[in-house]
Order: structure tokens, then sequence, then C-alpha cells
């Protein structure tokens, strides 16, 4: 397969590349572990898949850069080698290890925030830049130097300076037992506003310590870090599709939560790149599937999960 500027034109030859590079590894793999080691197997072809895709955008990279690609060009390109490794992913994993419908509808699920964050690592828009997430320990650190240079200047007796400082320790431990995660699954900057964006394919189970967890998050990038940080959360299902978890953050006044359709549109409004006229122009998995994963699909009642 030759890499060209164009290929995001030619999905059939780059679906039958993959589907010949899978196969040979496939071989080797049954060789190795056998019939009866089906996790082994699907854990191996996917690594063997995910090489091969690695390897095609490094070319993909190189060539766009020693023969000036546009970046529209470039993004395309990526994001059709990736849909067609998602593709023979699935295959291969099915044919490895049968899909049932919660291992199904999940793994379509985790496949949509890594394509969509691919917008951002190849971005339209020049203005945007991806960022690093703020670490806790110095979140905290830096609120613990204010309040206790705050607390040292009061005209009060050192007994008092220490009993206050005390209760501010105490007060962080009925909060944390140890350290929270503020890194969520993208950090952008743009025109001078830090947007902390979380992905999520839907709220259709319990959601309860995920929720919790995330107005946490929110509240310490408000009003704690503050410095023009927003909180996003983009959700890939519809509104009315979601439970009332969600509803608990898109009321908490902390977090934007966008879904289905206005996830797309905020996408193409921060990346500078439509990813919803891609999907739509060039995503069809009953017929990017081969014959045989359709059929068993069909037959198990899991085409209702191909939906992004």
């Amino acid at each position: 397969m030759q890499v060209t500027k164009d290929l995001y034109k030619k999905k059939e030859l780059v679906l039958n590349y993959l589907r010949d590079r899978a196969n040979e590894s496939f071989s080797e793999i049954i060789k190795i572990y056998g019939q009866k080691d089906y996790k082994d197997r699907a854990s191996e072809i996917n690594k063997e898949i995910k090489n091969t895709t690695n390897n095609i955008i490094t070319i993909i990279n190189q060539r766009a850069n020693s023969q000036s690609w546009t970046k529209n060009e470039i993004i395309q390109n990526i994001l059709m080698v990736t849909y067609c490794s998602y593709i023979v992913m699935i295959e291969f994993r099915n044919y490895a290890w049968p899909y049932e419908y919660m291992t199904f509808s999940r793994r379509i699920g985790e496949l949509w925030e890594p394509f969509c964050k691919l917008c951002f690592d190849y971005p339209i828009n020049t203005t945007v830049e991806l960022i690093e997430p703020p670490l806790f320990s110095d979140v905290k650190n830096k609120l613990y130097i204010e309040i206790s240079d705050y607390i040292n200047q009061l005209k009060i007796t050192s007994e008092e300076k220490r009993t206050l400082i005390d209760y501010y320790d105490k007060v962080w431990s009925l909060v944390t037992s140890g350290e929270i995660k503020l890194e969520l699954d993208l950090h952008i900057l743009l025109n001078s506003v830090k947007y902390n964006i979380d992905f999520k394919s839907g709220f259709q189970s319990n959601e309860k310590g995920n929720t919790n967890r995330l107005l946490l998050v929110a509240s310490i990038y408000k009003n704690i870090i503050g410095e023009n940080n927003e909180c996003l959360i983009f959700v890939r299902a519809k509104e009315e599709e979601n439970n009332h978890y969600l509803q608990t953050l898109k009321n908490s006044g902390i977090w934007n939560v966008y879904c289905g359709i206005e996830t797309y549109d905020k996408i193409k409004e921060f990346s500078g790149f439509d990813i919803l006229n891609w999907i739509s122009t060039n995503i069809d998995w009953e017929k990017d599937f081969s014959k045989e994963t359709i059929k068993y699909f069909k037959q198990e009642d899991l085409v209702k999960y191909l939906s992004w």
C-alpha cells in the first residue's frame, strides 16, 4: 500500500492492507496460543493491529512534513486509517473471542473518545493547543501556602494560628485521604481559556461514584485553581438517552455539558474540523465489516450498538 495524501479516499485499500497484515499476525498467534487461549489471542492480535496502524500514521506524518500536506489532508488520512483499524480490530477480536452485547457496546463507546481526540492532535485551528493538566499536589501546596500566609498575618496568638492551620488540615482530610486526579481526557488552551474536557460515551448505568468525582474535580478547577478554567463534558449519546446522573452534572453550574450533535459542534468550534460531517460521509459500520462479521452481529442483535 502506497501512503499518499489522498489515501483517505481509498478506504477499501486501507481495509484490505490492514486485514492482510492482521491475517499474517493471527496465523502466528494461533501457533503460539492455540485455539483455547482466546483471551491471549484477542489481546495479541489487538496489539499487532495497533502496531501496524501506528506505523502507517508515522509514515503519514513523515510524508506530510516532507511533502507539505495541508492540515486537512493530514487529519483526513489519520481518521481514515484509524477508523479502518477499528473495523479490523473488532473483526479479529470477534474471530478470536466472539463478542457478547456488554463487551461489544462498551467497546464501540471506548473507541469513540480517542477518535474524537485526533481532531485536537492534528487541529485545523492553529490557535488551539494541548496543555498539561495541573497536579493536585501542586494545587494543594499552593493553597496551603496562601492559607498559612493569611493566618500568620492575623493579629492572634501563635497557638491560635496553629489551631487554625490544624483545622485547615482536618478539612482537607475530609475531602480526600490521598491525591485527587485532576487529569481528564483532554486539556486545551484556546483564546486564553483553559478547557478541561471529559469524554463520555453515555450515562446509562450507575454513575454515582464517577459523578461525585467529576463534581469534586470541577469544583477544584473553578473555585480553587480559577485562572480561566472551564470544565466541559462531551457525551456521545443524545441527551434523552442518558440518565439522571448527567442531569446532576448539567445542573451543577460547574460543568458545561454537550450531548450528541452538540458535542460534534463543539469539537468543530474548538479544533476547526467538522468531524460530524466526516463521520456521516465515511463511516458505514455495516458495509465496512466483513460479511462474516456483520452476519454474526446481526444474529446476536449487536448491530444496534453500531452508532456514533
